[in-house]
């Protein structure tokens, strides 16, 4: 099954893959919050998944998906080769990580690889993930990160992720100084770049 957000592309891919022999495209979903109901409709051996979709983030979407089928292999197939995005995907359990760039030839021996039980990353951003390391921000920081998206309010980012204005400050300062940047804007900016939102 192939979640991608741009028709054409989603329609490329199905019509290359669909020239391999020995797979078969079952399905396919424009959006992230549409993949969790097509995968239980499907039931796909494996499932190519990009990062940015409306609705919903893939990245979110992969322990519902393997929760509810887990032995639905995930692959994410994105144009955001980023270190801390293949680190977050493999930690959600996909089991491949390929960028756009690569040859879509890369992209079927990836299917029949996970489908048989692998992992395919590809090379070179495996070797950036090493070499950057984790994110240095804990969850919490991350989620009162993406909620200062937008500039709003402390204490309408307070209200809504049931906290006090203090502890949503502190969280704040903290990623503002893990980052290195000079303020929220700044540290959401760097975070959503290194891939840790």
């Amino acid at each position: 099954m192939i979640v991608e957000d741009q028709t054409m592309m989603r329609s490329a891919l199905a019509g290359l893959l669909g020239l391999e022999p020995d797979l078969v495209v079952i399905g396919d979903v424009g959006r992230g919050d549409e993949v969790v109901g097509a995968a239980a409709a499907h039931h796909p051996d494996v499932l190519i998944l990009d990062i940015e979709l409306p609705g919903r983030s893939g990245l979110d979407v992969i322990p519902e998906v393997l929760r509810a089928h887990p032995g639905t292999a995930v692959i994410i197939v994105t144009t955001f080769g980023r270190a801390g995005y293949l680190r977050r995907a493999m930690d959600a359990g996909a089991r491949g990580f390929l960028v756009k760039d690569d040859p879509v030839e890369d992209l079927a021996t990836a299917v029949r690889q996970v489908a048989a039980g692998g992992t395919v990353v590809d090379p070179a951003l495996a070797a950036q993930a090493l070499a950057a390391g984790p994110s240095p921000l804990t969850r919490r920081e991350q989620e009162v990160l993406a909620a200062s998206d937008g500039g709003a309010p402390i204490a309408e980012m307070a209200a809504a992720l049931h906290l006090s204005t203090s502890t949503v400050r502190n969280y704040l300062s903290s990623a503002i100084r893990k980052t290195g940047t000079r303020n929220r804007a700044e540290a959401l900016a760097t975070a959503r770049h290194e891939g840790w939102l």
